[in-house]
């Protein structure tokens, strides 16, 4: 199943945690609690509801948010007495079952988590219900009661294919590397709920000339359902001696555009023939974490990312060495500006984790992102040195110091990138485009030119490289026919990017087309209104074609938005006195 539908599936069927309001009559403490929430500012709401908590310690609200607070810390030594005192208050409350639940599977005590299973009722969501009552069995060596768990998960597709491998990791937990890789492969299969016989029986031809066993079979389709189902399949071939089956395995989600270092580094063992364990599931609680995690990911496209920050800090908290959970909550708290906590989170990927190299590129963007752009810059030089043969780290340190403005610096890191690329490719066409861009920048024409067409020629039609070489061209005053016909090559392919469209009525204007300009320059503004160079130039279009009012009004408006390092406010000053007719006439023919 589409890993993209498999979520829809999913996040359609999941219950959000509700966060009731605390009553208006909490004392000042709550609001400032409240509008810390509303900033995801998690640290700072822990501190103020914990103080609302010593007015009024059995207010479920606060209970709740206080809860939720502490979870998207990863601060379990509060919040487990927390979830004991909210479940007190409200007996099986959603957030409170999910922690105690999840802090039992963490001590292991499976004996505890049936017990709040017994209890949870529909407190749990469904799948997640389901796939925990599983993993809790196997905890309590019984695999039987775990197989017919997994195996009456067929409320719906993603029920049948979660609860399908996550027997297979059960199996393979287990020691039974045959019967899970039969379910990793599409080998076998279980029917829906109304479907007649078993599983073994269905699609089975009955030899009653009916036609049934005339057809051809159909391709069995591997149970791939994110990264780390395609990890546990090339593992569980390599435990039953298949290392081909297990490269080819990877090779096909390489292609299939899953690429990352610990895929690559898990081919490279098994292509050297070294000895690969099973390790997705190493213990029943790993097989539980993988299923909270399983409702993060569903989670994190929709519109409860806080709930799926909850989940996979759980699922951290159940196991702790399970590096896709801290990243995964990295991601989301980026994504809420949390950046001290996402650094945090990224800072727990060990320097062995074949993660290591994308956490330290990601906790360079948090430190960037956060204001320290060079504490960001020094962690990715740290890392370059320590890894000099990296494409990623190189042009990660490049990326870094060109938005840095330190675009010489930023050449040599890119050079450094484009000497380890043996022969570039299409999917090399960024490293020139983006070393183009600080030759560009570093005032190096004639290298940067050279860049772009490079680019081009690994990626012909490439809309970014198009506009920025055509622009350039224009700005340069160099082959304008050229480089209309790149811009407009540019827009057919993105008609809506008021960068690209701006570009297309500069290029018009530059060649004297000024009626032309007028709608593409009103089009461009329209999409990007609040770029001060796009308004400037309308500016000057309907100077251009009379109408001088509207045109002081664009650059009063460029003005407006203060200093900018590519508008030379001066000159839109200049142009508010005098007029651009007189500017024109001040400046060389070739400005």
């Amino acid at each position: 199943m589409p890993r993209t539908i498999t979520r829809l599936v999913l996040a359609a069927s999941l219950m959000a945690l509700s966060l009731p309001a605390a009553a208006s009559s909490l004392s000042g403490a709550y609001l400032a609690a409240s509008q810390a929430d509303v900033r995801d500012d998690y640290a700072e709401a822990a501190v103020y509801y914990d103080q609302v908590l010593t007015l009024d310690p059995t207010n479920v609200g606060i209970l709740t948010n206080a809860l939720v607070a502490h979870v998207a810390l990863g601060d379990f030594a509060v919040a487990r007495p927390l979830a004991d005192r909210l479940e007190a208050a409200e007996p099986g409350n959603q957030a409170a079952t999910l922690v105690r639940l999840a802090d039992t599977l963490a001590q292991g005590d499976f004996a505890a988590a049936q017990a709040i299973l017994d209890t949870a009722g529909d407190t749990l969501n469904p799948l997640l219900g389901s796939l925990l009552a599983g993993w809790v069995d196997v905890g309590r060596e019984d695999f039987d009661a775990a197989r017919a768990t997994f195996d009456g998960m067929n409320e719906t597709d993603a029920f049948v294919a979660y609860g399908q491998y996550h027997k297979a990791l059960a199996l393979a937990f287990a020691g039974d590397f045959v019967g899970a890789e039969a379910i990793m492969s599409g080998a076998t299969s279980v029917p829906p709920a109304d479907a007649p016989g078993t599983g073994d029986e269905a699609g089975a031809g009955d030899g009653d000339g009916t036609g049934a066993e005339e057809a051809a079979p159909a391709e069995p389709t591997p149970l791939h359902l994110n990264r780390s189902s395609i990890v546990a399949h090339a593992e569980i071939l390599a435990q039953i001696g298949r290392e081909a089956d297990a490269v080819t395995v990877i090779d096909d989600a390489l292609a299939g555009g899953v690429p990352d270092a610990p895929l690559l580094a898990l081919r490279a063992r098994l292509a050297a023939g070294e000895d690969v364990a099973f390790d997705v599931v190493t213990r029943a609680r790993d097989g539980a974490a993988e299923a909270f995690l399983t409702l993060a990911d569903a989670l994190g496209t929709s519109d409860s990312q806080r709930v799926a920050l909850l989940h996979s800090r759980l699922a951290a908290h159940i196991r702790p060495d399970l590096v896709e959970a801290n990243l995964f909550s990295a991601e989301i708290l980026e994504d809420e500006d949390q950046y001290a906590l996402a650094t945090a989170a990224l800072a727990t990927v060990p320097e062995s984790s074949p993660w290591y190299v994308t956490a330290q590129i990601r906790r360079a963007n948090t430190q960037r992102a956060s204001g320290d752009p060079e504490a960001g810059i020094a962690t990715l030089a740290a890392l370059a040195a320590a890894n000099p043969g990296q494409i990623e780290v190189q042009s990660g340190l490049g990326d870094a110091l060109r938005m840095a403005e330190r675009y010489p610096e930023a050449v040599a890191a890119y050079d450094a990138a484009i000497r380890l690329v043996p022969e570039p490719m299409e999917v090399h066409w960024p490293l020139f485009y983006t070393r183009g861009i600080a030759n560009e920048r570093a005032g190096n024409w004639p290298a940067a030119e050279a860049d772009f067409r490079e680019a081009l020629k690994l990626e012909p039609g490439q809309p970014l490289v198009l506009n920025y070489l055509g622009y350039s061209m224009v700005e340069k005053h160099e082959d304008l026919d050229e480089a209309l016909a790149m811009i407009q090559q540019a827009s057919k392919q993105q008609p809506d990017d008021g960068y690209i469209t701006d570009s297309v009525g500069w290029v018009l204007y530059r060649l004297g087309r000024y009626q032309e300009a007028v709608k593409p320059m009103l089009r461009a503004v329209e999409l990007t209104p609040d770029d001060p160079v796009i308004n400037d130039h309308l500016g000057d279009v309907l100077w251009m074609v009379g109408r001088k009012r509207e045109a002081e009004f664009q650059w009063r408006r460029a003005l407006s938005f203060g200093p900018s390092d590519d508008l030379d406010m001066d000159r839109v000053r200049r142009k508010l006195d005098i007029g651009l007719d007189k500017v024109l006439a001040e400046e060389p023919k070739d400005g």
